[in-house]
């Protein structure tokens, strides 16, 4: 596939944006736009021309609620909400890296005013220990009040909200189901306003979600999925280790060692040295020290969901999310797992993951000669949802034939 940047990062974030145009979420020829003010590498024009064309469409979108003119003003907001995160993810190394916060509350508020303006998608609350998470709710706009199947859509370490309309939301209410989508600790919300950090054990997070559906008059309790896509490939089978009221869950990818797209650039000796926590003053002199600025730029935007700005403690917090084969084992639905070529922070482990599983199974595999090569298919999303969800079908059919 043709690159339109030599930085990895730049352009897998490219990527994103075209394959979010299937579902309305950016407009190719503004992609293409922006990218052209952007030399490869620089996070300061990245920030700065992705947050210019936010600006102009949240601007026009305003103009379009006065006017009345409310579809256009939503579809205005949403495109905008996604620019505004991709500016918002590289604001860590600029000359102001507060605008990851900012930006992110601008993203967050144009999605908010689409979703005002989106019979559709509603907010929800989720009780969750002393607290509540934010959510929102999708529904078929021909809903009637009999229970239906419902896709939790579950986000990975870095995805906005808005993402989750395009990787599950829409193709779920193309169904005539219902679909879900949450801030998780150290996602969204949960991060950059209650300042929760990502946990390991992520069935204490699912479990609160499931109890909130079962409680729903227009959720089917037997068919409820759980659909996880980039780091959620871990959090997804580890919950559904322990959750055991899901009809279905899918992986995409498979992640059963988190910590192993952290530390497959360390030499040996620095991986040794997680094993000691006296090391903690070493390891991160050395991880700055021996760092290029932009790559330490994104290290401490990685970092941010973990709660704490050392990078010896978000190793090790990373290390924690393993699955082993114990756990996997107690794993009772059927599972799916995505198989990209190119997967590009997990190789290898979604066979991993399937080999592991004891229960029924299915790989999907996704090549590049089809386009859907890369972490997530993220410029597949076509293919990828018929894919899913064509399993997904079937298996809430297996539910109730």
């Amino acid at each position: 596939m043709q690159r339109f940047y030599d930085n990895d990062g730049f352009n897998f974030a490219t990527l994103i944006a075209l394959g979010s145009a299937y579902r309305g979420l950016a407009d190719v020829g503004e992609v293409l736009a922006t990218i052209e003010r952007v030399p490869g590498g620089d996070r300061e024009a990245w920030v700065r021309e992705w947050s210019a064309t936010a600006d102009r469409l949240r601007a026009a979108a305003d103009r379009d609620v006065e006017a009345g003119h409310r579809v256009s003003a939503r579809t205005a907001y949403l495109r905008a909400s996604l620019y505004y995160d991709h500016a918002s993810s590289m604001a860590a190394g600029t000359s102001d890296p507060d605008r990851f916060d900012s930006l992110w509350e601008a993203h967050r508020d144009c999605w908010d005013r689409a979703v005002a303006l989106w019979p559709v998608v509603e907010p929800i609350s989720i009780a969750y220990e002393d607290t509540t998470l934010e959510g929102y709710w999708f529904s078929p706009s021909t809903a009637s009040n009999e229970p239906r199947p419902t896709v939790i859509l579950n986000n990975g370490s870095d995805g906005p909200v808005v993402a989750m309309w395009t990787q599950g939301g829409a193709a779920a209410l193309d169904r005539g189901w219902n679909a879900m989508t949450f801030d998780g600790p150290g996602q969204g919300a949960a991060l950059h306003r209650q300042h929760l950090p990502f946990r390991y054990d992520w069935e204490a997070v699912i479990t609160p979600v499931v109890d909130h559906l079962c409680a729903r008059f227009d959720v089917d309790a037997r068919r409820i999925a759980l659909h996880g896509v980039s780091q959620a490939g871990y959090w997804v089978p580890r919950a559904a280790a322990f959750e055991h009221r899901l009809a279905a869950a899918v992986a995409d990818p498979g992640v059963v060692d988190v910590s192993s797209s952290w530390v497959q650039h360390l030499p040996q000796e620095m991986v040794a040295m997680l094993d000691d926590p006296k090391q903690k003053g070493d390891f991160d002199a050395l991880t700055k020290a021996g760092t290029p600025p932009d790559v330490y730029a994104e290290l401490q935007w990685r970092m941010a969901p973990y709660g704490t700005d050392s990078p010896f403690e978000a190793y090790r917090m990373a290390r924690a999310m393993h699955l082993d084969a114990a756990t996997i084992a107690q794993i009772r639905c059927p599972m799916l797992v995505t198989d990209p070529d190119d997967e590009q922070f997990w190789p290898g482990q979604s066979r991993e993951l399937f080999d592991a599983l004891t229960g029924p199974k299915e790989l999907v595999r996704f090549t590049r000669e089809e386009g859907a090569n890369w972490h997530c298919e993220v410029a597949a999303q076509a293919l990828r949802d018929e894919r899913v969800f064509n399993w997904l079908e079937e298996a809430f059919e297996r539910v109730t034939g």
